[in-house]
């Protein structure tokens, strides 16, 4: 999933995105490299990926996130977190690929 936080976006959004990331299900913390995941990027359930986990890093198309998990578990999560981001940021959040958002 590409969210369309973009990499470039002001620093008033990306300083919300840790507020962001704690209130979602399964929140671990940014990884410290070893067993506890790659330093730097944040975490949900699990560090390592072959367990249920999520991940996120930024790219020049969006804020991805990927993971491993049941597709209904997967839906519900990402439906909270769109819907948590769009009411910290003020602003739509959701994915440009499927239309939820403009350009």
């Amino acid at each position: 999933m590409n969210l369309n936080i973009r990499y470039d976006a002001p620093d008033e959004v990306w300083d919300k995105v840790p507020v962001i990331y704690a209130q979602l299900n399964g929140w671990l913390g940014y990884g410290i490299a070893g067993d506890h995941g790659e330093k730097g990027i944040p975490y949900w359930f699990s560090f390592n990926e072959n367990e249920k986990h999520i991940s996120a890093s930024v790219e020049p198309g969006g804020l991805q996130f990927v993971g491993l998990m049941d597709t209904d578990e997967w839906d519900i999560w990402v439906k909270a977190i769109k819907e948590i981001a769009t009411k910290e940021l003020g602003y739509k959040v959701g994915e440009i690929e499927l239309g939820e958002v403009d350009f």
